[in-house]
């Protein structure tokens, strides 16, 4: 039961652990096989089964966590508010249903009236909280209208073997804690709250932030009627509306627009490490070409040696022997002369002779020949 408390509501969150279903730190959650329930419909309601004519014999702790006959399982009732049904609800009646191997799960759900009384306004009446509960996997039977204060009578008649619930004390409708009988008779099973989740904190959200959940559902069609807002709080929720759409076309063009010069300038330093790249090969291929060492002035340098070696003299070597060291020609002397020329006849040849006292040197080409020169050259 979802009850009063006199002390902080955090005070009453216990953290989850191995006992409501979940790993504890440093160990890995194996996976399950899959398979498929067969729960087909909703958990039934007490009043609307058959009652029960066997003799209520009530187990005790030691044989219900021995194990009982399929027949007969252990009969755990766990009760509550269950307003906004969440997850937290879900876990606490997980918990209840495997405390023992065998166990069947009776859920009681206080009626508006009681509520409001001991514990205040909820959001979802009665019949809503008691359909959401009958919808849980774990539940095997809901009691409806069920009391504050658990009495023999009515333990006896749904035939309750354990009572599930967190073990804080529960102070509420003049009692310090109203499971203290049921602790006394030894009937008592504790479970833990899910830290983190309660339906006080999620009223204490949607009353945080009004404005927005206010907004949210005139957009979504409710009127302001319906929404109890006033004439000047709609318009300005819509005016707020208005402007966060401006704000937030305007991040989306400012997200744009950093993308678009982010790519600008991936694009430009690429564009700068192309031309540093390709300016770098011109001017190594520039120097190679034009350079002091480069392969145009080698090849200037080539071409003037041929151009001066080409245009200059020729020198006779410095060891060449002189005019009278060479070997005489070969001479060819005249018929008239009384001598008669060698048998190998060069096609020049040549003689002097001392005429009236002047040396004459006379130089024919063989009649064999096809051009002949004569050259005659006077020397003193």
């Amino acid at each position: 039961m979802e009850a009063h408390s006199s002390g902080p509501q955090q005070s009453r969150k216990r953290r989850r652990d191995a006992s409501n279903g979940e790993a504890e730190d440093g160990e890995t959650a194996g996976k399950a096989p899959r398979c498929t329930m067969g729960l087909r419909s909703p958990a039934p309601f007490a009043d609307e089964l058959r009652p029960a004519t066997a003799p209520y014999l009530r187990v005790t702790m030691e044989e219900a966590h021995r194990g009982t006959p399929l027949d007969r399982p252990v009969r755990v009732y766990a009760d509550g508010i269950f307003d906004l049904f969440h997850s937290g609800h879900a876990r606490a009646l997980m918990q209840a249903k495997r405390l023992f191997p065998n166990t069947h799960l009776i859920v009681g759900v206080c009626s508006d009236d009681l509520t409001h009384k001991f514990k205040g306004f909820t959001v979802m009446n009665e019949d809503e909280r008691y359909d959401a509960v009958s919808h849980c996997r774990y539940v095997d039977e809901v009691v409806r209208n069920a009391p504050w204060t658990l009495t023999p009578e009515f333990l006896a008649k749904h035939r309750i073997d354990f009572v599930a619930h967190d073990d804080i004390p529960y102070s509420s409708a003049g009692s310090d804690d109203v499971y203290k009988h049921i602790k006394d008779a030894g009937m008592f099973a504790p479970t833990q709250r899910t830290e983190g989740i309660s339906t006080s904190d999620i009223i204490t959200r949607i009353v945080r932030d009004y404005d927005v959940y206010a907004r949210r559902n005139l957009q979504r069609g409710y009127t302001a009627k319906e929404l109890n807002v006033s004439f000047i709080n709609e318009k300005k929720y819509h005016l707020q509306e208005r402007v966060d759409k401006v704000k937030q076309k305007v991040r989306d063009v400012e997200e744009r627009s950093k993308e678009f010069v982010q790519k600008v300038e991936e694009k430009s330093i690429d564009l700068i490490q192309k031309w540093e790249e390709k300016s770098r090969e011109f001017i190594g291929n520039f120097l190679q070409m034009f350079g002091p060492e480069g392969a145009l002035t080698h090849m200037l340098k080539e071409g003037k040696g041929r151009m001066l070696q080409a245009i200059s003299p020729r020198q006779s070597p410095s060891s060449s022997p002189t005019r009278e060291e060479r070997s005489p020609s070969p001479t060819f002397r005249l018929p008239f002369f009384g001598k008669t020329p060698p048998s190998s006849i060069s096609p020049h040849y040549s003689d002097t002779h001392n005429i009236n006292g002047d040396t004459v040197h006379i130089s024919t080409v063989h009649p064999t020949c096809q051009k002949s020169d004569v050259s005659d050259h006077f020397c003193s």
